[in-house]
């Protein structure tokens, strides 16, 4: 079995959690979020407490109630204390500017970038060349957080572009004659 299966989930004061035939609804003040059920795994409420066991032998039952309890943690922090990426922005004149669900940036293109954030979503820029992208759900955060990244990533030779804060971008030496 799975080791990290074996430690189970603690669902800490203010948060419920459903365990429905073909799935599994967390709620808490962060949002509510739900996971289909695996045919391989089951689950247990034991008094706050969840334990994940496989159905079967099988390894990929055994594999599987890792992966499940894992997602079942992310939505049980997600719902309670939330996820959060930050990322800044490295070169003259790179800005952004979060209105609402949209997120502006200017990041040395002939046009500003407008980003539409999908719900649950948000995102704030203390600073213009700061960005913190803040949610309940964790792939969805790493997805956005990714996805403006992408924009414009970091070069070698200069390093201007967008990075997440705790990125370390390694300066190529450039062509010498």
């Amino acid at each position: 079995m799975s080791r990290v299966a074996k430690m189970g989930v603690a669902v800490p004061s203010g948060v419920t959690v459903q365990l429905l035939a073909d799935q599994i609804v967390v709620k808490g003040n962060g949002g509510e979020l739900s996971l289909p059920g695996h045919r391989l795994v089951h689950v247990t409420d034991d008094a706050g407490h969840l334990s994940f066991k496989p159905a079967d032998a099988s390894r990929n039952a055994a594999a599987m109630s890792g992966t499940l309890r894992q997602l079942v943690q992310n939505m049980v922090v997600g719902v309670s204390q939330g996820f959060e990426k930050k990322l800044t922005l490295h070169g003259v004149g790179f800005r952004a500017q979060a209105q609402g669900s949209k997120l502006n940036l200017s990041v040395g293109f002939s046009h500003p970038v407008s980003l539409d954030l999908p719900e649950g979503i948000r995102a704030e820029t203390p600073t213009p060349t700061e960005i913190i992208v803040k949610g309940s759900d964790r792939q969805a955060v790493g997805q956005v957080a990714a996805d403006i990244r992408a924009i414009r990533p970091p070069e070698p030779y200069k390093g201007k572009g967008i990075r997440y804060a705790d990125e370390v971008v390694r300066i190529k030496e450039t062509k010498k004659k």
